[in-house]
């Protein structure tokens, strides 16, 4: 199943893309009560919390609105305005240096064991929606990126079994700052500027994605093919990287993991040919069975700039 998180009229709604459309749950209950007493579920969070139980109500419910006719509820994709379609994770854990080509590409050595760093929920947008590029960085660069979305409270989970706590997987473009990156040993301030982390359009069921290693991965940047591989080249599978978080934290239902990224990336050009974002260009994350993520790049504004100003400022008093 195909689930996004969508605004209308200053209220986040649940939809579900179908072959017609898509379906608001909010819109359709207006039409059709469910039988039984079933608690169809109204937001994204509440469907991972509920897990498997929650999808299979979804689909009987679906299938219900089938038989009456009334299809006032569906939708036209073009004319929604997105939320990210995990609006409220708990956590925001991040892979690096986990695709092999990726590594060569930076002439950096494959990792023992997977490199964790985190983001925050300021980094979160959505598809379709513009991204300020900030004045604190010239070297902001793209990365397509898998993402992992936790279904079940996971601790010490063993690789085998890790999967099997996974609600599903949606793709993320984790815009990095290279320069602010690279300032200092930790890289969460070159990770960590606001909506770094646009996320969806879409959050697919576990048994709809299938093998997560086993699927196409692209980066387009203005028309043009950056990254072109596929999840089979990552040195820590999903499996594994579950498996190693939870020895180490509580994994929650609404975590994110965002498993790295591939070759292609603007860092692993020669400098005389890298070109990093700028305001104008258009990045489109596309990965087989979960759609294509798309954001505007623009100018920060300088209301933007004073607003984070007077946060500092704030800060120092």
């Amino acid at each position: 199943m195909k689930l996004l998180n969508f605004t209308k009229e200053n209220t986040s709604h649940l939809g579900i893309k179908t072959e017609k459309g898509i379906l608001s749950v909010k819109d359709a209950l207006k039409v059709k009560k469910p039988g039984n007493d079933a608690a169809i579920p109204v937001s994204i969070t509440e469907v991972i919390e509920r897990g498997e139980e929650a999808v299979q109500t979804l689909q009987n419910y679906l299938d219900s609105l089938a038989l009456i006719g009334n299809e006032s509820y569906l939708l036209d994709e073009e004319g929604l305005s997105f939320g990210p379609c995990v609006p409220e994770p708990n956590k925001i854990i991040c892979v690096g240096l986990n695709y092999k080509k990726h590594a060569d590409e930076t002439n950096a050595p494959y990792p023992d064991v997977p490199i964790l760093f985190n983001k925050f929920n300021n980094t979160l947008t959505a598809h379709k929606n513009e991204i300020a590029v900030p004045k604190v960085t010239e070297k902001l660069d793209y990365e397509a990126e898998l993402v992992i979305v936790i279904g079940k409270k996971t601790k010490n989970v063993q690789k085998e079994e890790a999967l099997s706590h996974v609600f599903g997987y949606c793709a993320v473009n984790d815009l990095s700052a290279r320069d602010l990156q690279m300032r200092t040993h930790q890289w969460l301030l070159g990770k960590t500027c606001d909506d770094f982390s646009p996320l969806g359009p879409y959050l697919v069921s576990a048994d709809e994605v299938g093998n997560p290693n086993n699927l196409s991965i692209k980066a387009i940047v203005n028309g043009e093919v950056r990254q072109n591989s596929n999840t089979s080249d990552m040195i820590f599978y999903c499996d594994e990287i579950v498996s190693y978080i939870s020895k180490h934290m509580t994994l929650v239902p609404g975590d994110i993991i965002l498993t790295g990224t591939p070759e292609g990336v603007v860092l692993g050009f020669p400098p005389e040919k890298q070109e990093y974002l700028k305001p104008g260009d258009v990045v489109t994350i596309e990965i087989e069975k979960l759609g294509k993520l798309t954001n505007v790049f623009v100018e920060e504004t300088l209301d933007e700039q004073a607003e984070t100003a007077g946060d500092e400022f704030k800060i120092l008093l």
